[in-house]
């Protein structure tokens, strides 16, 4: 898609890509239940395979707002048991990525969207009722999915979040943890978006057009919407990433 094409957006369409930009910064800052509401959205707007491209270097973007504030609190022990695994998991996601067209990928995207959602809807319900594995088997198990996501439809979340949360981390070690986490998963999917074409010289000036954007929604993640109530808020991203994966199913 030629950069002139980027443009080439009705009102409503830059309004909801404006919108995935500040979400982006949001989720990286303080609201990360808003991940699964971007990916459904971008891939509404843009061709399935070009808004994993486009989306890609705007989470690195924002991922460097989230290793600049948590920066000293990861625990890299921990990542160095599910990174190899998520590693594998993007290397299998690229092979599929080559082999499916945008129709296919919608549904991929929308599919996975609704299969997060309810994962994790299900582990809200049953995290203090259930014994979490440890074993290696089961930061494989996650990673590898995880891999597969992100590569795919830049949804790694619910599935890196219960490995993290299933180390029993203090909030500041899991926040910092996750955010190296994805910072060097998203770099590593780079090399293989730039060979499926999914990442050129006219997606990446697409995305510096919104880069002011994701640091708006990065500085009012940091500085006001911690105070919000994020229960209520999640429910409500919760209802629109439903709605809008299903229209991807259509």
């Amino acid at each position: 898609m030629a950069i002139a094409e980027f443009y080439d957006l009705n009102v409503l369409q830059w309004l909801i890509v404006s919108a995935c930009a500040i979400m982006i910064g949001l989720t990286k800052t303080g609201v990360p239940g808003l991940g699964a509401l971007i990916s459904p959205l971008m891939a509404d707007v843009f061709p399935a395979r070009a808004s994993t491209g486009i989306v890609l270097p705007m989470l690195i973007f924002a991922d460097l707002f989230a290793i600049g504030y948590y920066r000293r609190h990861a625990v890299w022990s921990h990542l160095l048991r599910i990174m190899p695994w998520t590693a594998a998991g993007i290397v299998l996601g690229y092979l599929l990525l080559g082999r499916i067209n945008d129709s296919q990928l919608r549904i991929f995207i929308g599919a996975t969207v609704l299969i997060i959602l309810g994962v994790k809807q299900l582990w809200d319900r049953t995290k203090d009722e259930v014994s979490i594995p440890t074993q290696w088997w089961f930061a494989g198990g996650l990673g590898l999915i995880a891999g597969v996501a992100t590569m795919m439809a830049n949804a790694a979340g619910p599935f890196s979040m219960i490995y993290l949360l299933s180390m029993r981390l203090p909030k500041n070690e899991f926040i910092g943890t996750g955010a190296w986490y994805y910072f060097i998963l998203n770099w590593f999917k780079v090399p293989f978006s730039f060979n499926l074409g999914l990442i050129n010289i006219q997606s990446l000036q697409f995305d510096a057009m919104l880069f002011p954007l994701i640091t708006v929604g990065a500085v009012i993640g940091i500085r006001v919407l911690k105070r919000i109530p994020e229960t209520k808020f999640e429910k409500v991203v919760i209802v629109l990433a439903a709605a809008t994966a299903i229209k991807l199913l259509l």
